[in-house]
């Protein structure tokens, strides 16, 4: 018995039975249509549950349609090339037979098989006009009935493999398009992730900058304070009678030299507030841990913080942007001057070592005397934000660990042995082109 089927009440009080006529899913197609129902605008449902039968049964009538038509164009060309050709020539209905699965698929290729074996039987082997057939003629009406399903099946089958072979190069493109949307994402985010970078390490040398104001002032003042006094004295030397030109000379070579030496600084200086993309040069170590303890010599003097190098002077040069690479030596430097300042007794003592790590990398490190790291501080230290100091910003170090990976490098922090804390980091040499 079959299942009862299963009914449903609406809210006018009808009974609407699931797969029938009364469907609540198609519940609209037996209201009252109005301007916006789905009747006007063409939606009827049950028209939508047709249109799809109605739909294949118009594609299968054409496909053997089109069966028929070929069919009826090789029997015509095999009737006419009859007279010529002593022998049945075949060809034409194998022809519309390859044409009929090639474009109708497997039915209408055995469609126009069976019509072919039906002509052939009829009019080709004799009596003609007769489906009635010698026993000698079998093997030949075999043979034809044999090419014909072989080549139904081969330009059917070569045609679906084709298809496939379409519908997957479709979806290798589509793939491939999604592919290539998604890594022009990935690119955009890496371009603005690394914009963001830029502008954080522009604002982190500002900071920096900000706290050598001393250091830059005597930097500065020091060399022009020289040019006055030569300058002074090559006056001097020129209003003497008679005027020792000599000695004029050497106080005008050491204005010269001095200006130089002011206009240095005033480079540097600029070149790590100019907010400029990251480029790559060849680099000395050495010159850049020079340069960093010349920008903060009066910031350590003016903490009681003395300061000693032990540079490797045969290292060989690596890769990477001046301006980066001295703002990561400045904020380890000055943290580590702070730290000395907040220590108790002890030497306060600031040391910066660069020595050669392995055949293709250089280490350098800033050990202090300070406060050290507590066990709290240390797990959290190069993250963004975080900070000790009460001023602090906490984007020194992790804009430095940043910058020193981005030149394939690598930054920590340990206790130093003598007290206090060590910064280390690596670079990788230049690699020759």
């Amino acid at each position: 018995m079959p299942p009862r089927p299963e009914t449903f009440s609406d809210g006018d009080g009808e009974t609407c039975r699931a797969g029938g006529v009364l469907d609540p899913r198609l519940r609209a197609s037996h209201r009252t249509p109005d301007a916006s129902s789905d009747e006007v605008a063409g939606l009827n449902p049950q028209t939508q549950v047709r249109r799809p039968a109605a739909t294949r049964t118009s594609a299968l009538l054409a496909r053997y349609g089109l069966a028929t038509l070929l069919f009826a164009a090789g029997l015509g060309l095999t009737h006419l090339l009859q007279p010529i050709v002593t022998y049945p020539f075949l060809y034409p209905l194998l022809f519309a037979v390859m044409a009929s699965a090639w474009f109708g698929g497997t039915g209408p290729g055995l469609f126009a098989v069976f019509l072919s074996l039906l002509a052939v039987s009829y009019w080709f082997i004799p009596p003609p006009d007769s489906f009635a057939m010698k026993l000698e003629d079998v093997p030949y009406f075999a043979a034809f009935a044999a090419s014909g399903l072989l080549a139904s099946w081969l330009s059917s089958d070569r045609r679906r493999i084709e298809r496939k072979l379409k519908e997957r190069s479709e979806e290798v493109e589509r793939k491939n398009e999604a592919l290539r949307t998604e890594f022009a994402e990935r690119q955009r985010a890496e371009d603005e992730r690394r914009t963001a970078q830029e502008e954080l390490a522009h604002a982190a040398r500002v900071t920096t900058m900000g706290e050598l104001v001393a250091s830059i002032s005597h930097e500065v003042s020091q060399p022009l304070a020289a040019v006055v006094t030569n300058a002074s004295a090559s006056l001097r030397w020129l209003e003497a009678a008679p005027p020792n030109l000599r000695e004029a000379r050497e106080a005008v070579e050491r204005i010269v030299r001095d200006g130089d030496r002011a206009s240095e600084v005033l480079t540097r200086i600029r070149a790590l507030l100019r907010k400029t993309p990251s480029r790559q040069e060849r680099l000395s170590v050495n010159e850049l841990i020079r340069d960093a303890g010349a920008l903060t010599r009066v910031e350590m003097l003016r903490h009681g913080v003395s300061f000693r190098t032990e540079l490797d002077a045969d290292l060989p040069p690596v890769a990477g942007d001046p301006v980066q690479l001295q703002q990561v030596l400045l904020n380890l430097i000055v943290n580590g001057i702070e730290a000395t300042d907040g220590s108790d007794g002890g030497p306060r003592e600031l040391v910066v070592q660069s020595e050669r790590r392995d055949p293709d990398g250089i280490l350098v490190a800033v050990r202090d005397r300070g406060v050290g790291i507590s066990p709290e501080a240390a797990g959290r230290l190069f993250d963004a934000f975080y900070t000790t100091k009460p001023g602090g910003l906490g984007m020194g170090l992790s804009v430095s660990r940043s910058i020193v990976e981005a030149h394939g490098g690598r930054l920590w922090a340990a206790p130093n042995a003598g007290g206090g804390s060590v910064f280390r980091f690596t670079l990788p040499v230049e690699t020759p082109p």
